[in-house]
């Protein structure tokens, strides 16, 4: 069946504005729109979060009985093939009469994968669109199901000469304010937010993401690596999404936070954290911001991180170059990225 490109298309993008309308966490963000023969729209969907209908189910909720009958689905990601907390979609699909189905990217999961081959063997026509767009909406999610652990970024500022403050300590502020409001901006953007108790003890952190001066934004869950106590009067006890200890096993930690839905991690800790995230092998993502100012002193911005020879250097990819008032944007992925 030849299906409606024109209205395809169309569907697609609101399937994936749709989908972002679902909260991150264990489950991926998935939209869905039926459409009838003519291309007309006849119900929207999208999943509300683990237990509750998956997109496509929600969609065809929209429906009259039997309205689905000849109709077309348009998924962000393929429908799935098990029954878990709900009944796997692509049955839902071929018991309400759905003629045809459109998905942006495939289902990566050992036992949710094979929905594709299950509406074909059901006289169901399948057909793949957008998919590097579907992709990047449920990136981080995809990461985990690929992983494990959750993608981690690990960021820093630091002067021209690589130092992460100055000499007697003091660090605020190496950057101007254009690079302090993209720092919120990315913490919004990630699930978790890591630093270690020696961030804690010594700068006494919010960690809250005030994207345009106000705290309103989505907020990351702190995350404190190390042995010493957090003061009971520290303001990480008052983020409002608590917080969570964490050991020195960072692998164990990462495969800990996965667990509980949380797909991506922001590390903002001082060169002690970072160092043991590149040197272990577990950044994935940089974000630097290069200020024009000279420092000097032993503060630099990384530690050991286990090169020893030119030839154990850390290589990486610049994805992103980009003046930020006084200051210098780079961005940058591990050679494991690509």
């Amino acid at each position: 069946m030849a299906g409606n490109p024109t209205a395809e298309r169309g569907a697609m993008v609101r399937a994936r504005e749709l989908a972002l309308r679902g909260p991150r966490g264990v489950n991926p963000q998935v939209g869905a729109v039926i459409l009838s023969p003519d291309g007309r729209v006849l119900g929207e969907g999208w999943h509300r979060g683990a237990g509750t209908p998956h997109a496509e189910v929600d969609a065809l909720s929209r429906l009259r009985p039997d309205e689905a009958r000849g109709a077309t689905a348009v998924v962000t990601l393929e429908p799935c093939n098990h029954t878990g907390r709900t009944g796997p979609c692509a049955a839902a699909l071929l018991d309400a009469g759905i003629s045809r189905v459109v998905f942006a990217c495939a289902d990566p999961g050992d036992v949710s994968s094979g929905g594709a081959d299950r509406l074909r063997a059901g006289g169901v026509d399948v057909d793949r669109l957008d998919e590097a767009e579907g992709e990047a909406i449920i990136a981080d999610w995809l990461f985990v199901q690929r992983t494990g652990r959750p993608r981690v970024t690990v960021k820093w500022a630091q002067s021209l000469d690589g130092r992460a403050a100055a000499a007697d300590g003091t660090s605020q502020w190496i950057t101007g304010p254009e690079a302090r409001a993209h720092v919120h901006r990315e913490r919004s953007a990630h699930d978790a937010i890591a630093v270690g108790t020696g961030t804690v003890l010594a700068d006494d952190p919010q960690l809250t993401a005030r994207v345009d001066g106000t705290p309103d934004a989505p907020q990351p869950v702190p995350v404190v690596f190390g042995t010493r106590a957090i003061p009971a009067d520290a303001a990480i006890r008052r983020h409002p999404r608590g917080h969570r200890t964490a050991s020195h096993d960072l692998e164990r930690e990462l495969f800990g936070l996965a667990a509980d839905g949380l797909q991506s991690l922001y590390v903002e800790g001082g060169p002690t954290l970072a160092s043991a995230f590149i040197g272990a092998g577990l950044a994935d993502r940089l974000t630097i911001y290069l200020a024009p100012t000279l420092l000097g002193g032993p503060r630099t911005v990384l530690d050991d991180i286990g090169v020893s020879t030119i030839d154990e250097q850390r290589r990486l990819t610049v994805t992103r170059l980009e003046q930020l008032g006084r200051d210098l944007l780079v961005e940058a992925t591990t050679e494991k990225e690509h």
